[in-house]
């Protein structure tokens, strides 16, 4: 394999279980700790437990200041065996899956907490950009950082221009998650988007314009990993994790065309015994369009180049044949911060349960959730992905 050491495959013994999602807020007079609170209330009521029963802890959060996660830990009265502080942005959830599986599988902790969560009070989101380097650590530290927006500009300037993709092609990709947010009840953006309203908004940073953009807000995604035989025993609905693959700094294209999943992609599929025609539906990382076309080829849906087409040949809402960011992703349903990095998962657990409600697909059993973090100028330089299977409805 490329890249080095083949990553250890099996998962076996370790769940999935209890998805929660605090519903989100435009802005928040709360700090980030009554996000989490929140949201590990929201496990505990929902696994029947104590949260002094869990005994791990994985957090993400770019707001919580410099509580780590065993500060969290203290406020929150969590008696643990083992925590993590996972700071990789919107590769935080594939990241937590796979450090707390592990957690579980060594003996480490028998219930591990995944939390993300972050508020948007007033000026929230003008202070995380500006401090990003701090949060990017060294990945932008040389430099500073002239925020998202314009390097991501940059990154889809040179992807549209080597692959002949438009703004429409993109357009395709975000009017198909505002259909698909319109039956999420916890999404923030309730109105239709039509390409004709993509293509002709207000540009931010050419030739990213308003559209290509998430909506900060406040808000907290979660979920449990545990013991395979302890959910059964507490009669909780299991989701199994069918393989997992994380690559940091993996590419080094001069602007970015690929990630990092390109690397281990074949054993992803491979360690999950399916392949990308099994998958019922995806959820990929939805930071901007372009880096969901990436993703479709990288993932292995489409070959490198071909993304324009995929999106123009396939219907991406809930009950097309490509169901896709089923919630509406971050660019309807709004990014909550690191929780950015959890809400595909969250949706991928729903939906291979059978308990996604409005947005669920019809039959879906086994679901791909990605993740993509840390950007500096060029590339992001954290990515993963994973297989998630159920019973279905």
């Amino acid at each position: 394999m490329a890249g080095g050491r083949k990553q250890r495959a099996s998962y076996d013994g370790v769940v999935l279980t209890c998805p929660v999602t605090v519903p989100y807020s435009r802005y928040s007079i709360h700090a980030a700790h009554w996000w989490i609170g929140k949201a590990l209330r929201a496990l505990a009521d929902s696994s029947g437990l104590s949260h002094r029963q869990f005994d791990g802890f994985c957090l993400s959060s770019f707001t919580a200041g410099t509580d780590s996660a065993i500060g969290i830990a203290q406020h929150m009265g969590l008696n643990l065996r083992t925590v993590d502080t996972i700071p990789l942005g919107g590769n935080s959830g594939v990241a937590a899956i796979r450090r707390a599986a592990r957690f579980v599988q060594a003996g480490d902790a028998d219930i591990v907490a995944c939390v993300a969560a972050d508020t948007n009070q007033i000026d929230t989101f003008r202070q995380t950009t500006a401090n990003f380097s701090r949060f990017a650590q060294d990945a932008v530290l040389p430099y500073g950082s002239g925020g998202a927006n314009s390097s991501f500009a940059m990154i889809q300037r040179n992807y549209m221009d080597r692959y002949g993709v438009t703004r429409e092609d993109l357009g395709r990709i975000a009017v198909s998650q505002r259909a698909n947010a319109l039956k999420n009840p916890n999404a923030l953006m309730k109105k239709p988007l039509t390409l004709d309203e993509y293509v002709n908004a207000r540009a931010i940073a050419s030739p990213v314009h308003l559209f290509d953009c998430v909506m900060p807000c406040a808000g907290a995604e979660a979920f449990l990993v545990m013991r395979e035989d302890l959910a059964e025993e507490l009669g909780l609905t299991p989701v199994f994790l069918k393989g997992a693959i994380e690559r940091h700094n993996a590419i080094d294209d001069t602007v970015q065309e690929h990630g990092g999943w390109v690397v281990d992609i074949d054993e992803l599929y491979e360690t999950a015994g399916t392949t990308p025609q099994g998958i019922d539906v995806v959820q990929t990382y939805d930071d901007y369009p372009v880096i969901v076309m990436m993703q479709l080829e990288d993932l292995g849906f489409c070959k490198k180049g071909e993304g324009a087409a995929f999106v123009r040949s396939h219907d991406l809402t809930i009950g097309g044949d490509f169901p896709h960011n089923t919630s509406g992703g971050q660019l309807s349903a709004g990014q909550a911060g690191a929780a950015g990095g959890y809400i595909g998962l969250t949706e991928s657990m729903r939906q291979v349960t059978g308990t996604a409600g409005p947005t669920q697909v019809a039959g879906a059993k086994t679901a791909l959730a990605s993740g993509f973090g840390m950007i500096n100028y060029e590339r992001g330089l954290a990515s993963g992905a994973v297989i998630l299977s159920g019973e279905g409805a």
